[in-house]
């Protein structure tokens, strides 16, 4: 495959520390975490995080499932979200799968009104977030309404399974029949297939990587004209020494050894398997990757994961951008504040308009 050019359209400078609006931010979601109920799910995870039985994972994901539900909650209040969704029309079909069993995966709609009839659109497909083992294609409505209609896109919303009911890879292979469903099915949903983008965040990221590596082994990248993992995991750096992470990684790399636990059918046998850990697909897998963004913070606990995933698809040709928001948090990559703020907003739209639609 021919090398991607980068349009080199981002050089955040980096500080080492947190400022202006990012900073305030920052403070606010440390105050709603340091007391009454989310304080004490925080607590409590990170107690769980700290044992290796069955009783303990199973508790431990029940906090997860309940912090997601809150902010879910929380992200589905938001004044500007509510406001897109009036001008958005929702649709829904089901995609025929039997990899895991027969299984019909849900995919939502969210079409600007402004695009209805339309069969030149661009389509975003999103893998939404909670580590793969919580949260579900609704939760991310809100958050899609207003990218559909601030981007001038259809959003597919891909209701993938979670762990550890669903392990994987079944939940790479469920987005990815979903990728498949709509290229094949691209002038019926109105789409040009010309212009499809497929998109995650967190464990939402793991699984786009994970489709990636999926379309370059099947030699289908060229379905797909860009890949935009957000804050993604993509490998087992948190199995390494924790000495050597930084503050953020340290912190959460008990809890992401449990996640990942919870996600492989087998951790041993699949500790190779890039379809778990798509950071450790191999030189000629990653050169057939689609054209790719990778966006983390600065201080996102996958930084280091991401970091090591952008220069290698670079060497291979295949990285479009790295794109890293200064002192920016895993939390505050996904609060809605910093979401529609012009740090992110104005960050993925330029995205969008320069690699998708143009």
């Amino acid at each position: 495959m021919e090398r991607v050019q980068s349009k080199n359209l981002f050089n955040f400078p980096l500080k080492g520390l947190a400022e202006g609006a990012v900073a305030e931010i920052d403070a606010q979601i440390r105050a709603v975490h340091s007391s009454g109920p989310p304080a004490e799910i925080g607590r409590k995870i990170n107690e769980l995080s700290l044992k290796d039985d069955e009783e303990s994972r199973s508790q431990l994901l029940s906090m997860i499932r309940a912090n997601n539900t809150g902010l879910a909650m929380m992200v589905s209040s938001v004044p500007p979200f509510q406001e897109a969704a009036k001008n958005i029309q929702a649709t829904e079909f089901k995609v025929p799968t039997s990899h895991d069993g027969n299984f019909d995966v849900l995919v939502e709609v969210y079409t600007p009104k402004t695009l209805v009839g339309r069969s030149d659109n661009a389509a975003f497909i999103f893998a939404h977030g909670g580590g793969c083992v919580s949260g579900d294609a609704r939760e991310s409505k809100p958050y899609l309404d207003w990218m559909a209609l601030s981007a001038d896109m259809v959003a597919f919303n891909v209701d993938y399974r979670l762990a550890p009911e669903a392990k994987c890879p079944t939940n790479v292979r469920d987005f990815y029949e979903a990728i498949k469903y709509i290229c094949q099915n691209a002038e019926k949903l109105g789409i040009d297939p010309k212009k499809i983008c497929i998109a995650g965040q967190s464990g939402g990221g793991y699984v786009v990587a994970g489709a990636c590596v999926m379309l370059a082994q099947n030699d289908e990248s060229h379905l797909i004209k860009l890949a935009m993992p957000a804050i993604p995991m993509v490998d087992d750096y948190a199995f390494s020494d924790p000495g050597a992470m930084t503050l953020e990684e340290r912190d959460s790399h008990t809890v992401m050894r449990q996640v990942w636990r919870m996600i492989a059918a087998d951790i041993d046998q699949q500790a190779d398997d890039p379809l778990l850990y798509p950071g450790k697909a191999s030189d000629e897998i990653m050169a057939k990757f689609p054209p790719t963004v990778l966006v983390v913070g600065e201080f996102d606990m996958f930084i280091t994961s991401t970091a090591r995933l952008a220069r290698r698809l670079r060497r291979a040709g295949r990285l479009l951008e790295f794109v890293v928001f200064p002192g920016v948090t895993h939390h505050v990559c996904i609060w809605p504040a910093f979401r529609t703020g012009e740090m992110f907003d104005g960050t993925i739209k330029k995205i969008i308009q320069e690699y998708l639609h143009k």
